[in-house]
């Protein structure tokens, strides 16, 4: 009986089988392309690094996720590791912050993969030159073969590097095949070099050891731990060197992973929404078929399990064919990294894992969505074989009213908690909960919005819009569920909307109140040095003040915290428009300014000392100079500068921020032309850092949207599922509408309106409920910066736009069939 009734109603099941394949696609995508990513960077890994027995490093006190403020060792050590017994080969390594200018003008990377200096050592086959020769003297480098023709630069070619420091004008003498990087820019200088530019004379990033033959890493790292001069430096075997390496690249990569999966889940979820439907209405129109089967002795397990196979068989082929375009969706993925600047060379890697998941996530969800209307099919009793109509009686709403209510505020009140700091996934499970409770809740409110939205409908398009609305009507259940499928994506992208709207509005209001600088300087990737430019700058006519701002992280106990340090506090305090409670910015060597809260948290007034430890593993007593209103853009710590410098080789620049006579356009360019020698920096005046700062959130309200826009095409495939299967159910009523003299234009209409008030109840729905949820986040997070609340009423106006051009789309085929129907084929229909 499964398998007939698969091969008897294809399409309609293959519509179902849509939601599946959607929902697994994002799912096996997903995990294709992070094994993909996996695959490269475990083959990067095995050509790197692979003779090294021992590393010496300095321990990192402070967990920094852009490598700013890594802490260095000696050079001396290099010498006393070359004694002891066993090594082969000793090499102080130097690696920091180098961007390539190419031949446009323009700095190569910068938005993502690193753009690293490193020192050229030509025993080390990672370090093989492809052309040309390696780097001897100051003034040469060579360069990557992937930046070498994003720059449009080979051997022999003049350019430019940005470092720490001054910009250095070198010529390329060769081209390393450094192989597949993924999008990382590489600058080699040779040591000295290296050391000067990137660290500092007399200091190494790290060192590494090769082994002599017959003795192992961890004998060779125990013998040189004995000689380390401090604590603050460590032997790691080469074995573990490149396990932290792959360790960093795995955290990596389960961000994205977990990332893409959550879309993926909010995708299944929507479609679970459309599997139970369609299993609902399919249950319904057999309903006398389903009596026959008991009549003739079949039992209700045996039912349950016939409805049931119909659901692994739609499950096994969504998931296939899921699979195959998750296949394709990797691909898209791999594409629009490449774009991004992130080089994947080869094809996708295929394991078992994504097959697996793909088909435990396609049949258990389908299973799972069909297991109550399979239920509901055993129940039909025989003597239902006897009756003439096909639908099943309607029940009362008042369990689900109750239920729904239950759920719904079970899952506010997990939101809540949630949203109170408890782990981020509480709120991800309290949403949940909220869009089933809330669909459970749609057909008690259903019937009140249906009316609202239809009431102009018998006036504006006579008996099809009366007819419509009617039909929405008859069975709240259904257009219920309908609905709901488009309410979850509508009301995810409506409290993205939310928040994002709320986000500029607290920006601009926080650069209107706590900046008056006239301009911002500030570096499109990090590791530039504010010290040249701020020099460049103070030559400029009209500028009054120039204030650089570093910013860095030490530890306070087991916290860690930010701040920023700045050479001239007194500066720093007009150009940050900071507004002193008490104390003063006149900071010494070793002085600290805190912000109000910071100081009642902490119980610090002026004279207080904290002891906080820096990257580097050393300490600084600071006191507190001075305590100043609470200042959402520049945080809670100001730093005297030298106290930075003392524990930093190249503290980490933030910016410049500048005061001029006048600001205009004049002496915005003259800036701009004294900043030429350094194309990564941005001149932006206060109206362009809040379009920045919103533009910026733009972009990722964006990407949210385009990620969550497959649950929003599931919902369009539910209401395209449901109008055709309400179609095969009214086939006799409309069949009789036709000969009573309905025409084929009315019909289409009248299939047409009924889609649009589904779809429209849905989206208000939706947006209802994401405009709560973005208010209740705003609200929760209104200390951390998002203090002013804007809801994007045009956006949301959009949205209701958009879900009736959805469900006028999604109607365009069930509307046609509907039209096309043969009338006395169709008023025969049984």
């Amino acid at each position: 009986m499964t398998l007939r009734n698969l091969a008897a109603h294809k399409l309609r099941l293959a519509l179902t089988a849509l939601a599946v394949i959607l929902g697994v696609a994002f799912v096996a995508g997903t995990l294709v392309f992070t094994d993909t990513m996996g695959k490269q960077f475990d083959d990067l890994f095995a050509k790197t690094g692979q003779d090294v027995a021992v590393q010496i490093r300095a321990k990192q006190v402070i967990k920094t996720d852009d490598g700013t403020d890594t802490p260095t060792v000696p050079a001396s050590l290099v010498d006393t590791v070359s004694r002891i017994p066993g090594v082969a080969r000793v090499h102080g390594e130097v690696n920091g912050f180098a961007a390539l200018v190419g031949r446009n003008g323009k700095v190569v990377g910068g938005s993502g993969p690193p753009q690293l200096g490193v020192d050229w050592y030509p025993a080390d086959p990672d370090d093989a030159v492809k052309s040309g020769r390696g780097p001897v003297r100051a003034g040469e480098v060579a360069i990557d073969d992937k930046a070498a023709e994003k720059a449009g630069l080979k051997a022999g070619d003049r350019t430019r590097v940005l470092v720490q420091g001054p910009p250095q004008d070198v010529t390329v003498v060769g081209i390393l095949d450094r192989g597949n990087l993924m999008g990382a820019t590489i600058v080699a200088f040779d040591q000295g070099t290296a050391q000067r530019l990137l660290v500092k004379p007399g200091r190494y990033s790290d060192i590494t050891i090769a082994a002599q033959s017959g003795v192992s890493e961890t004998v060779l790292r125990d013998r040189i731990a004995r000689v380390l001069p401090s604590p603050s430096y460590e032997a790691i075997t080469g074995t573990k060197m490149r396990k932290d390496n792959e360790n960093e690249i795995a955290k990596l990569l389960s961000f994205i992973r977990t990332f893409l999966l959550v879309f993926a889940v909010i995708s299944i979820f929507v479609g679970a929404f459309i599997i139970f439907n369609t299993f609902s209405m399919l249950v319904a129109q057999r309903s006398r078929e389903l009596a026959l089967l008991r009549a003739v002795g079949a039992s209700r397990k045996q039912v349950t399990r016939a409805v049931l196979g119909e659901a692994i068989g739609v499950g096994v082929v969504g998931s296939t064919l899921g699979i195959a375009a998750g296949a394709g969706l990797a691909l898209l993925l791999q594409q629009a990294f490449r774009a991004a600047g992130a080089d994947f060379p080869g094809g996708l890697t295929f394991t078992y894992k994504p097959v697996l998941w793909s088909y435990a996530v396609g049949v258990l969800v389908t299973v799972a969505a069909a297991y109550f209307p399979a239920r509901r099919a055993a129940k039909v009793p025989p003597v239902a074989a006897m009756r003439d109509d096909v639908a099943m009686p309607q029940r009362s709403l008042r369990i689900r009213l109750i239920a729904g209510s239950v759920v719904t505020v079970g899952g506010a009140v997990l939101s809540g908690v949630g949203l109170g700091g408890a782990p981020i996934a509480l709120l991800g499970a309290g949403a949940a909960l909220v869009f089933v409770g809330v669909a459970m809740l749609a057909p008690v409110i259903s019937r009140p919005a249906v009316r609202v939205l239809g009431a102009a409908f018998p006036k504006l398009f006579r008996t099809p819009g009366r007819l419509a609305t009617q039909n929405a009507l008859r069975n709240p259940r259904r257009t219920a569920a309908t609905a709901s499928a488009l309410m979850i994506g509508l009301a995810l992208v409506s409290a993205i909307n939310v928040m994002a709207s709320s986000a500029k509005a607290s920006v601009a209001g926080q650069v209107d109140k706590e900046f008056a600088a006239d301009y911002m300087i500030t570096p499109a990737s990090p590791g530039l040095s504010p010290e040249e430019p701020a020099k460049a700058v103070r030559a400029v006519p009209g500028v009054e003040l120039v204030t650089s701002a570093y910013q860095g992280r030490f530890k306070q106990g087991t916290d860690q915290h930010s701040f920023i340090a700045t050479e001239r506090p007194g500066d720093f305090v007009r150009a940050a428009k900071l507004t002193l409670r008490s104390g003063s910015a006149n900071l010494g060597r070793d002085g600290l300014m805190v912000d109000e809260s910071t100081a009642t948290s902490e119980k610090l007034t002026v004279g207080s000392t904290v002891t906080a430890r820096f990257a580097d593993g050393g300490t600084e007593h600071l006191r507190v100079d001075g305590i100043y209103a609470k200042n959402q853009l520049l945080g809670a710590r100001v730093l005297a500068l030298p106290a930075y410098q003392a524990h930093s080789d190249h503290p980490a620049g933030l910016g410049l921020m500048v005061n001029t006579d006048k600001a205009d356009a004049a002496t915005k360019a003259g800036i701009e032309r004294a900043l030429s020698g350094y194309p990564n920096l941005k001149v932006q005046d206060q109206s362009d850092v809040k379009r920045s700062a919103q533009q910026s959130i733009d972009s990722f309200v964006t990407l949210l949207t385009v990620l969550l826009a497959l649950s929003i095409i599931i919902a369009a495939l539910g209401i395209i599922n449901t109008l055709a299967l309400s179609v095969i159910e009214r086939t006799r009523e409309i069949g009789l509408l036709r000969a009573v003299g309905t025409s084929r234009r009315q019909t289409r209409r009248m299939i047409r309106l009924e889609s649009v008030v589904i779809a429209v109840f849905g989206g208000l729905l939706g947006i209802a409920i994401g405009v709560v949820f973005g208010v209740a986040i705003q609200h929760a997070v209104s200390d951390q910066g998002l203090n002013v609340l804007s809801v994007p009423v045009p956006t949301l106006v959009a949205y209701v736009v958009l879900s009736a051009i959805i469900g006028v789309l999604a109607a365009l085929w069930p509307a046609w069939r509907a039209s096309r129907l043969d009338v006395l084929k169709a008023i025969a229909f049984e």
